[in-house]
């Protein structure tokens, strides 16, 4: 098999790391808040070349730069009003993009060039989510070189439906955000208002004809939500003009993508199941965009991401 698989701690942090030679790609992940810390392909001269923000560090950046590298969004993604909610007259707790990223996850389990993190009901608590839903992550290096991430999401509640909103946060490493590109495909976008943060039930309906995206760079850090209405390949493409890397993010399965950035050299392009609170809060079942699991059912969603270096 051309796919291997070895573990290794550094700077405090266990990583699993899968590096599949045949399509010269790596993926390196930590198991704190199961996230991607590195996406790295390999060149024609044999040198591996990251592909993500802060690509394989672990000490946080000197500067006041976004300190991850790929976040896992769930059970909620975004941001709660005053960091708390209702849900079916439980109270939710918990800051931006919830728990998931303060836990410490098992050994995944090891695949055919895939790992595979859970997390259980016995791994939070009723104030971060008072349902028994179960996650399963799936990183899988595919042969053609693309990375494919998929959520499984398994309802332990037989009589009840429950809900989550979830999705990934991968920052894109760039040469220069000045010269860096973002191409939204052809379509329909419906982009939400979110001042502050928070949805303010204000959206702009977008007919766009393809190609670099029709915002302003120096306002990414406010985010640009977009909900995918009519968009026949929604394929997303991050060029790194002058680090000479493209990234391709395929959101076939997404309804949302989050752009964001803080002005430092990356671009987040963020595929989505779900929104952020609003200014005026409902309760967590009527969130924007939140997603439906039928009692004792399963959810499952993926989106891929395909490296490759510009030609």
């Amino acid at each position: 098999m051309s796919c291997h698989y070895e573990t290794v701690v550094r700077d405090g942090q266990t990583l699993d790391v899968l590096t599949d030679d045949a399509s010269g790609t790596r993926l390196t992940v930590s198991r704190h808040g199961a996230e991607p810390v590195g996406f790295a392909r390999r060149g024609l001269d044999g040198a591996w070349t990251g592909f993500l923000w802060r690509d394989g560090e672990l000490t946080p950046p000197a500067s006041g730069a976004w300190g991850q590298h790929c976040l896992v969004m769930g059970y909620y993604i975004h941001r709660l009003l005053n960091q708390r909610t209702t849900y079916r007259g439980h109270e939710v707790r918990g800051g931006t993009h919830s728990f998931l990223r303060q836990k410490t996850f098992a050994e995944p389990v090891v695949g055919d060039a895939a790992l595979t993190y859970t997390m259980s009901p016995d791994g939070y608590t009723p104030d971060e989510y008072p349902y028994r839903v179960t996650m399963r992550l799936t990183y899988t290096l595919e042969p053609d070189g693309a990375w494919r991430t998929r959520f499984v999401f398994e309802s332990g509640e037989p009589d009840v439906s429950t809900h989550v909103s979830f999705g990934l946060h991968p920052g894109f490493a760039l040469g220069s955000l000045a010269d860096a590109r973002i191409l939204l495909p052809p379509g329909r976008y419906r982009r939400h208002l979110a001042p502050g943060n928070f949805l303010s039930g204000e959206t702009v309906d977008i007919d766009h004809p393809g190609g670099p995206m029709p915002f302003d760079k120096s306002r990414l850090i406010d985010s640009y939500l977009l909900e995918i209405v009519d968009v026949k390949e929604p394929v997303f493409v991050v060029d790194d003009m002058a680090g000479g890397r493209r990234s391709e993010i395929g959101c076939a399965q997404a309804p949302y993508v989050t752009l964001w950035g803080d002005g430092h050299d990356y671009i987040c392009v963020e595929p989505c199941w779900g929104l952020p609170d609003a200014h005026a809060q409902v309760p967590f079942e009527q969130k924007a965009g939140i997603q439906e699991i039928a009692p004792g059912g399963t959810l499952e969603r993926e989106f891929t991401i395909r490296a490759s270096f510009a030609r």
